[in-house]
């Protein structure tokens, strides 16, 4: 027995020495002195990130494309690819990686991890996005595992730059242009997102997880497509599930009023109108007061007006409503009646800002002018 346990303690430690190096390896810099490196951005709520090594110049000025990254496809003497592209850096894969679908210089691509190539050329370089995203290089490339090409022209550039970069440029809501940068030499793709069609096929992916348990979450969603003009028809419904009982927004002056903002957009005012109603008992003096100022905004002078006194009513005599009384007066033109309600406010100011904004306020309406 004692042998065996002997003999047992040695095989178990000679599986320790032997399965160590491997099992811990020590941390090390990448190989051939490159950078390891990663870049992202958002785009709506569209994440794109490269993640890549960078190779150095190192004095080989003049060397590098067409020598060092040669021209098309080549045989790399190792690995089964005979026609392979460059690996658009160095060291393992060069990978980018994409939360929703995008276009690539107009081609559509779908969301996910990509290996990226290019196989240069002085004149046009052919971009490539493979679903092989984990092997070593491009050593193992395969064409039929392409998932994109695009073609894009090169840009030389005065300036050196010695360390490969890839780098975000030309940037709008829905669009970016990721440059490859390299000794003298640029090279730029663009990419562009339906920035409104992703963020509402979020909205509904999220609306039927626990994100969707509360009124907020539809309200929101509504809110979105008010603010863009798009997807009123399906707004509509996201308001109603936002103004029941059961998600709790049936006494919500914010889910009844964004109701009306998408009636209105509809083109459907006199709902819009009859919603509102429904959602003045439940606004406090600021919810009121900043919905009856949008209003002065729009024009809207009557109706800002009855929203004030709406709020003067629930909130009498206090700065916000006075100031509000003043603000619907004046939206219809009653000066005398604005200045003495602006005048109330005055005196109840709560801090020299608002002093100063309510005195600007008394001085307009006794040179007769409007102070919306």
């Amino acid at each position: 027995m004692k042998k065996l346990i002997t003999a047992g303690l040695l095989l178990a430690i000679m599986q320790i020495i032997y399965t160590s190096p491997v099992q811990a390896q020590l941390t090390s810099l990448p190989s051939g002195g490159n950078k390891r490196a990663s870049v992202s951005e958002g785009i709506g709520i569209t994440n794109v990130s490269i993640t890549y090594s960078r190779p150095a110049v190192k004095k080989r000025d003049g060397h590098i494309w067409g020598e060092l990254v040669p021209v098309g496809y080549v045989d790399q003497g190792f690995g089964p690819s005979k026609q392979a592209p460059w690996r658009a850096g160095a060291n393992e894969n060069t990978i980018i990686e994409f939360s929703t679908d995008v276009k690539i210089e107009g081609q559509p691509l779908a969301a996910g991890k990509y290996g990226f190539f290019i196989a240069y050329d002085p004149n046009e370089c052919t971009l490539i996005f493979s679903k092989n995203s984990t092997s070593w290089g491009s050593f193992f490339y395969k064409p039929s595992e392409d998932v994109l090409r695009v073609k894009v022209k090169p840009v030389p550039v005065d300036k050196s730059v010695e360390w490969l970069k890839y780098e975000f440029t030309d940037q709008t809501p829905s669009s970016a242009v990721v440059a490859l940068e390299w000794e003298k030499l640029v090279i730029p793709f663009k990419i562009d997102v339906d920035v409104v069609g992703t963020q509402l096929a979020s909205f509904r992916k999220e609306l039927q997880s626990e994100k969707g348990f509360t009124w907020e979450p539809w309200d929101q969603a509504a809110q979105y497509c008010v603010q863009n003009k798009t997807n009123l028809d399906e707004a509509l419904l996201w308001t109603d599930t936002a103004t029941s009982v059961n998600f709790g927004g049936d006494k919500s002056f914010t889910a009844w009023s964004t109701k009306a903002s998408v009636l209105d957009g509809l083109g459907k005012t006199q709902e819009a109108a009859d919603v509102m109603k429904k959602a003045y008992p439940y606004g406090n003096v600021n919810e009121l007061y900043f919905y009856a100022r949008s209003l002065t905004r729009q024009k809207k002078g009557q109706q800002a007006l009855e929203v004030f006194k709406i709020n003067y009513d629930k909130h009498p005599n206090e700065f916000l409503t006075n100031a509000g009384m003043a603000r619907g007066y004046s939206a219809v033109g009653d000066y005398k009646k604005a200045l003495t309600y602006a005048q109330k406010a005055q005196s109840q100011a709560p801090d020299p800002a608002n002093k100063n904004i309510v005195n600007t306020m008394v001085q307009k309406l006794q040179d007769g002018k409007d102070i919306n």
